[in-house]
């Protein structure tokens, strides 16, 4: 049987099913294939609210979508070329998001009476039967009854194969697009090695989807994607949540400190303990406290005590660690704190991302409490912004906010990582123990306006330590009004000063002046340079501005701003970095807001291009 093989740039799978399908493990699986064929790529997790939700219903719906090619890809896509919906209730969420001619893989299985019930359709009017994805090309496979086959000797119940049934998905789609199954055997060997019946279970399974599009008559195409041009060098795959526990590990052996991570486990922030509970080799050590203000508190006394010190929370844990992060900010101590964000107000959507903790990362403290707030772009960013902020927080002896949110952190891209000699140096300055009869000054400051770390046990270096307010350079308690209002001034200016550290902001995409800038922060990165790329091939006068350091602003962002006739400022909020910039450089910039628990979509924010320039 011949068969066409066609060569495509780039493609957009989505892989839907409940929560229980393993589309999660699929998708994933997927990409690292593809990360390892040379593909560029970029993910997007989709998990459902509830932790087990009614199997078969909308709520249920667990998603993951992949956007893979030869080129350069920047998102994970608008609209998905491929949906793999494994029940009726996955094709109705996802069906508005496949492009017109798109292919469905449907799972028949899914479509039965008791599933259609539960996801809301009359059986009279069964998606696969009445006609209404005819503009569609649609592939009906029971998956589950090609899976129970494959198994028919296993020996294992019926629970246990069905299990496997996300394998013979991805065993079909490997031969769909020639890709190799090594990957996934390795891992599925590594995973149950000393479980031989469920390993060979599930290989037989991937290989009985391979050989399934292989021997069937009517797939007459396969399809090639090619490695992608990028720049030389030894890449991973990595996600945000990994990149940021790898950013701390790169941070605390570049200073020579060691790092203490002290949380409390919350959605979308847990993996980076997860993560960092892995490489105890380098020295880390993890807490998992009892709660959000024993997890700071245990850092702000590890900090104290001469390590580099870690917390890390969304919205909700972040509220809860407000009162010691002022206390951190009081005693002027090095301390990283990470907010992973996600949609609130209360518990909110705690599986979907937001950007709504910026104000709460700026101003979010009583009193003036001042502190660095640096933020990541995409899933590899993180590594970098994260030791930025370890790097600031130790050289200006500073509480510094870390901001990441959902769709970075469980989004995946490759990575080129950096050996040791391409990081910036950290230094960290111990003060010196003291004869008698020297006076040690503890908020005597350096050129950065940084006080000196003094660890306790150090001779000669005792001093006062709480959150009250202290003398300047003695630290002594003081309830001196002139004293109080020079600290307040004296803690922001050391914060501000930062400025001259930090990297000038240049444009990601266009022209350093025009007619129009898009201005963005965090996880809005990539669908903002794509929708910038494709309106300047048409034609359009406008650039894009990224900014990962937020307090203090880079020292030429005025200059920058007022270069363009007009300004926009995509977020995921109602409104939170517009206001700030309007406050700071009086002009009057446009909000664009999208407060849905998902991304921006490219097309969205090249309409809204297309809307103010015409």
């Amino acid at each position: 049987m011949e068969r066409q093989n066609e060569v495509l740039e780039k493609v957009i799978i989505k892989f839907a099913g409940d929560s229980g399908d393993g589309m999660q493990l699929t998708g994933t699986q997927f990409t690292n294939t593809a990360a390892l064929f040379g593909n560029d790529l970029s993910t997007f997790p989709d998990f459902p609210a509830e932790i087990r939700a009614p199997q078969g219903t909308l709520a249920g719906v667990s998603g993951y979508q992949l956007h893979f090619g030869s080129v350069e890809i920047f998102t994970p896509g608008d609209h998905c070329d491929v949906l793999v919906a494994m029940n009726a209730a996955a094709l109705k969420a996802n069906l508005r998001n496949l492009r017109k001619g798109g292919t469905i893989i449907a799972n028949t299985d899914g479509f039965d009476p008791k599933n259609l019930r539960l996801s809301g359709i009359e059986e009279k009017d069964n998606p696969l039967e009445n006609g209404s994805l005819d503009n569609y090309r649609v592939i009906k496979i029971d998956i589950t009854k090609m899976t129970r086959s494959a198994l028919t000797d296993s020996g294992l119940g019926v629970k246990e194969i069905d299990r496997a049934k996300n394998m013979f998905v991805l065993g079909f789609l490997y031969w769909m697009y020639n890709r190799s199954m090594e990957h996934t055997e390795k891992f599925l060997t590594d995973k149950f090695g000393k479980k031989p019946e469920i390993l060979k279970a599930n290989l037989d399974v991937l290989r009985a989807g391979y050989n399934f599009g292989d021997t069937r008559e009517e797939f007459t195409t396969r399809y090639t994607i090619g490695p992608a041009s990028i720049a030389p060098g030894v890449y991973r795959n990595i996600m945000g949540n990994q990149a940021v526990a790898l950013g701390l590990i790169a941070a605390a052996k570049k200073s020579g400190l060691p790092l203490f991570y002290g949380t409390y486990p919350i959605t979308p922030a847990s993996d980076i303990l997860h993560e960092l509970s892995r490489h105890k080799n380098f020295g880390v050590k993890t807490f998992q406290a009892e709660d959000e203000i024993a997890a700071i508190c245990s850092t702000i006394g590890s900090s104290f005590g001469g390590s580099l010190a870690v917390t890390a929370s969304s919205g909700p844990g972040i509220a809860l660690k407000a009162e010691a992060i002022g206390l951190a900010i009081m005693l002027e101590l090095p301390l990283v704190i990470i907010n992973v964000q996600r949609g609130g107000p209360s518990t909110g959507l705690p599986t979907k991302t937001e950007q709504s903790d910026l104000m709460q990362a700026v101003y979010g403290r009583n009193g003036e409490a001042p502190m660095p707030v640096l933020a990541a772009a995409t899933p590899s960013d993180c590594f970098h912004m994260v030791y930025e902020a370890c790097r600031i927080a130790l050289q200006s002896m500073t509480p510094v906010m870390f901001l990441s949110d959902g769709y970075i952190a469980n989004g995946a891209e490759p990575w080129a990582f950096p050996s040791s000699s391409d990081l910036a140096e950290i230094k960290v300055k111990f003060a010196k123990e003291k004869n008698a009869g020297e006076k040690f000054l503890p908020y005597k400051r350096d050129e950065r306006l940084s006080r000196p770390w003094a660890v306790p046990g150090t001779k000669g270096l005792e001093h006062r330590i709480g959150g009250i307010e202290k003398q300047h350079e003695t630290g002594n308690i003081s309830y001196d009004p002139a004293n109080h209002e020079f600290m307040v001034h004296m803690r922001e200016s050391k914060v501000e000063k930062l400025a001259d550290y930090i990297p000038e902001i240049t444009p990601e995409v266009g022209n350093a002046k025009g007619k129009l800038l898009i201005l963005g922060w965090g996880s809005t990165f990539g669908a903002i340079k794509s929708a910038v790329i494709r309106a300047r091939n048409k034609g359009y006068d406008v650039s894009h501005a990224h900014l990962r350091y937020i307090k203090p602003f880079p020292k030429n962002l005025g200059e920058l701003l007022y270069a363009f006739d007009q300004v926009i400022i995509p977020e995921m909020n109602n409104g939170q970095l517009v206001r700030i910039i309007r406050d700071k450089f009086l002009i009057p910039a446009i909000p664009y807001n999208k407060i849905q628990g998902l991304p921006f979509s490219a097309e969205e924010i090249y309409a809204k291009i297309e809307e103010t320039l015409k």
